[in-house]
């Protein structure tokens, strides 16, 4: 069994809960995880780097000086390459970096990548975060309390309206740097290995722990 350490809004422990080895996937899934991130990130490339080629620059494109007699070697246009002001050879020009990932493959991934951060001690829940005051100090001494002093995950449901965060808190957290809040379905296997620690409300860790399941199901087909 894993155990997860659950704390209140303020950070002061509120118990544990345990989690079954058989829910976890460690023993398969980390060329997925890598898989899946690379495909994330290079997803996220604009791939708009561009350059003129010698056809796209400016420049007549008339002979600078006949082809022999001259002693100087021949060059067919101003707009050579190897000029000042011609065009580059072989620059980059508009590509898409999208990769597709299998969603088994995904599924495996996200399952895999969720399970190490169980095994590790790194997933810790709260029971609600509804501030009263909407101050960054209240969010500061939560994370310091949890003992959390590298970057962090915040993972709340889905539903805003489902009571275990408000307004005060999002904005308490606004401005806490290497601090992230996100819902549980837009919590992806990016997020779950950029961050060192996650924070997930108890709402929260039922999503995860459900899409979890469907992954191990998906990837054990």
């Amino acid at each position: 069994m894993s155990t997860i350490n659950v704390y209140d809004k303020t950070g002061a422990a509120a118990g544990e809960k345990t989690v079954d080895e058989a829910q976890l996937v460690l023993d398969r899934g980390a060329q997925a995880v890598k898989d899946t991130v690379v495909a994330i990130l290079n997803g996220c490339r604009a791939g708009t780097a561009k350059t003129k080629n010698k056809s796209e620059v400016s420049g007549s494109g008339k002979k600078p000086w006949k082809q022999k007699g001259t002693g100087r070697a021949s060059f067919g246009t101003r707009r050579n390459p190897v000029w000042r002001g011609g065009g580059v050879a072989f620059g980059p020009v508009p590509r898409d970096y999208s990769q597709k990932v299998n969603k088994k493959v995904s599924a495996l991934a996200f399952a895999r990548a969720l399970s190490d951060k169980i095994a590790a001690g790194e997933l810790c829940l709260v029971d609600a975060l509804n501030y009263e005051e909407p101050k960054t100090k209240l969010a500061v001494a939560m994370l310091s309390a949890m003992g959390i002093e590298r970057s962090c995950l915040i993972v709340v449901d889905d539903d805003p309206q489902a009571g275990d965060a408000n307004d005060n808190f999002f904005l308490a957290s606004a401005n806490l740097p290497n601090v992230c809040v996100a819902s549980a379905g837009e919590t992806d296997v990016y997020m779950l290995c950029r961050f060192k620690n996650i924070v997930a409300t108890a709402k929260a860790f039922e999503a995860l722990e459900a899409r979890m399941a469907r992954a191990t199901r998906k990837a054990d087909k």
